[in-house]
């Protein structure tokens, strides 16, 4: 199962809890964002393709030679996506990652040889502030299925363990494990994992892992985030080996990307709502059917989440991958506090925020497919259970794949940087 068609210029990426594939994106590149999204004087390289508002970003020198997730709707949409790229025909498994390790483990060849990078976003369900907070002790297994005994290393919560054995199986340079904000404040867990990541067979410093503000990334949502960055200690340089085992890290191996967007003079202001969904019409005068769909869950009160609207002048709220009910409404009518006046006026109708309009506010590419009809000639069949109600993906998976996802501008960021530093560490191009 072993996958080694990928273009062998590139470093390899070994994907895991890929979902739709954010932080794959950011690592390749070669994806569109607002031109509001990146300060061309901290990265000009970035403007080389620029048009109406919108930038292309360059290709990395990196590429996904295997990803991992058990939800199979991301399965499909990862590979619609990536397919336009180049064939990545066997690079998806939607095998557990227990199950992956335990058949690795036991002979079978099913994870890629020669691989540089791990990325991984373990599970953040039992971290979350807005979750249950069990943390270790998660009360689902890491099938999805609900516990039923005491926890162990196989619930949901402890699945780093499990991204831990893939780096010592394919023993990468760098390994990328990022969660929620809501680990760093649960007892001691970010420095557990971190000794745990340590411990690593084979060697790995790991730098302190570090909180990131989406919107200093010119990213138009208020979502933080926790990365955990290791590196193989025998492939490091000297100086490099040395400098990542500061307690301060200089800057010039400082493998986190620096800061593009706040309230510095040197930096862009934040971006907008507006600007993220700038050109969106409304859903129903759109073509795109992941535009056309939106949550018609009601009006709920101010006393649950997701009751909000928008607002359209700041970044957004962390898109979440919930119920319907908890997607933000774009518009609100004046009877539940809506300020939009002026859309009202013309006869606009309150609603949430389409899967399209989420997908803008994560920094997902409009070329991306989130809802996908079964009647679509172009629908690949990757021999998965196929969605509900004639959909190939449907739109609560969009919704999904979209709020688990790590936003696609942030993953370029670290890829980025790291490439900008690879030869200071690994004395390499």
């Amino acid at each position: 199962m072993r996958n080694n068609e990928s273009n062998c210029k590139k470093r390899k990426v070994l994907s895991l809890f890929s979902g739709g594939g954010g932080l794959d994106l950011g690592f390749e590149g070669g994806f569109d964002v607002i031109e509001e999204a990146v300060n061309g004087k901290i990265h000009p390289e970035w403007f080389e393709k620029k048009n109406n508002g919108w930038v292309t970003l360059p290709e990395t020198n990196f590429e996904t030679v295997f990803a991992n997730d058990i939800d199979e709707n991301t399965a499909k949409a990862w590979h619609r996506y990536f397919s336009k790229k180049r064939n990545v025909d066997g690079v998806f498994c939607t095998m557990s990652i227990v199950d992956l390790v335990k058949r690795e483990l036991q002979g079978e060849n099913i994870l890629p040889q020669n691989v540089d990078v791990v990325t991984g976003g373990f599970p953040c369900n039992d971290f979350s502030v807005a979750g249950k907070r069990n943390g270790f002790a998660s009360h689902r297994l890491h099938d999805g299925t609900l516990r039923t005994t005491e926890a162990t290393e196989e619930s949901r919560g402890k699945l780093y363990i499990w991204m831990k054995q893939v780096v010592e199986i394919v023993q990468p340079k760098v390994f990328y494990a990022e969660n929620v904000k809501g680990l760093v404040s649960l007892a001691d867990v970010k420095q557990i994992i971190e000794n745990d990541f340590r411990e690593i067979s084979g060697g790995y410093v790991v730098v302190p892992a570090r909180v990131l503000y989406a919107p200093s990334f010119g990213i138009p949502q208020t979502r933080e985030r926790v990365i955990f960055i290791g590196f193989k200690k025998s492939a490091l340089l000297p100086q490099a080996l040395e400098a990542l085992q500061r307690n301060n890290v200089p800057l010039e191996y400082d493998p986190y990307p620096v800061q593009t967007h706040g309230d510095s003079t040197d930096l862009l202001p934040y971006t907008t709502v507006a600007q993220a969904l700038k050109g969106l019409c409304e859903p129903a005068e759109s073509d795109d059917l992941s535009h056309k769909k939106y949550s018609c869950a009601k009006y709920m009160g101010r006393h649950c989440q997701g009751q909000k609207e928008v607002d359209l002048n700041s970044p957004g709220p962390t898109i979440r991958a919930e119920h319907h009910g908890n997607i933000e409404f774009r518009r609100l009518s004046q009877e539940h506090g809506g300020v939009l006046l002026q859309e009202l006026n013309a006869g606009l109708q309150e609603r949430r925020l389409s899967v399209r309009e989420c997908a803008r506010i994560q920094t997902f590419p409009d070329d991306y497919e989130f809802v996908v009809k079964n009647a679509n000639p172009d629908a690949l069949d990757l021999g998965l259970k196929p969605a509900e109600k004639g959909y190939f993906i449907n739109s609560t998976s969009g919704y999904r794949i979209i709020g688990n996802a790590v936003p696609p501008l942030l993953g370029y960021h670290l890829a980025t940087r790291l490439d900008a530093i690879w030869h200071k560490l690994f004395g390499e191009d």
